[in-house]
């Protein structure tokens, strides 16, 4: 599954025993960086940057990493498009030839100026979720007095987000045998079907796991792997090996 091998490339990948507290830093300040820029040359180039780190550094796979872009890349390219049309004025550069809309150049610059924002600060999540397991990052947003709450919450939607998925996958699965997607009238209903199934699911799944952790002494609090000490009593000259 491509989350099960999502979650396994954050375990063995070529920058896994790096600091954590660094990595989400250098992460954190990057997309910063990429946020605020009034030019898009600097989020492209943290892309770029992020992504030799992501693929020759971490030793992380070129197709899977290509297919962990492909879903922000359509969201990024799409925006482009539309921001390209509708959010300019001034001089058309290009005319559609469609209810009089154009391309104008400050539709243009403001454009690709998100769209290498939307790249840059993917490429900095990407980063930090392929190199970073999450029980890592947890214990850091712990550490840093993230309220508990808040962390054990984060905890239990990262782990049925993976459950619910592969239960979605397999009920569309069952549908495809049954030729529940033959056509687009049956692809509608079988869609509808399989989400409100899934919904009951998620909502009586809850249930048996409120009911569980009642039952094991649940006193408000779960215990998950802390980031060993050494971590943090490392030489900052230790921080390089993500260069070298």
């Amino acid at each position: 599954m491509f989350e099960l091998t999502l979650d396994s490339y954050a375990h063995s990948n070529g920058l896994r025993n790096v600091n954590p507290y660094f990595k989400v830093l250098f992460a954190l300040i990057t997309m910063i960086i990429s946020l605020i820029s009034t030019s898009p040359i600097i989020p492209l180039t943290i892309f770029i940057l992020l992504s030799f780190l992501i693929v020759y550094k971490a030793k992380i796979p070129i197709k899977f990493y290509l297919k962990f872009l492909t879903i922000p890349l359509i969201f990024a390219v799409i925006t482009f498009i539309f921001m390209t049309i509708f959010f300019g004025v001034g001089m058309h550069i290009f005319e559609l030839g469609i209810f009089n809309l154009a391309v104008t150049a400050d539709g243009f610059n403001t454009g690709f100026l998100v769209f290498a924002r939307i790249l840059g600060g993917f490429s900095c999540l990407a980063f930090l979720a392929l190199t970073t397991p999450m029980t890592e990052l947890f214990a850091i947003l712990e550490d840093i007095k993230i309220p508990k709450i808040v962390v054990e919450l984060a905890m239990l939607m990262y782990r049925y987000i993976f459950v619910f998925l592969d239960e979605a996958i397999n009920m569309y699965h069952s549908q495809q045998t049954r030729n529940g997607y033959s056509t687009i009238i049956k692809s509608y209903k079988s869609m509808g079907m399989l989400m409100s199934s899934l919904f009951i699911k998620t909502w009586i799944s809850g249930e048996q796991t409120f009911v569980a952790m009642e039952s094991r002494c649940y006193g408000g609090s779960m215990k998950y792997i802390q980031v060993s000490k050494p971590y943090r009593n490392e030489k900052n000259s230790n921080y390089l090996i993500i260069w070298v």
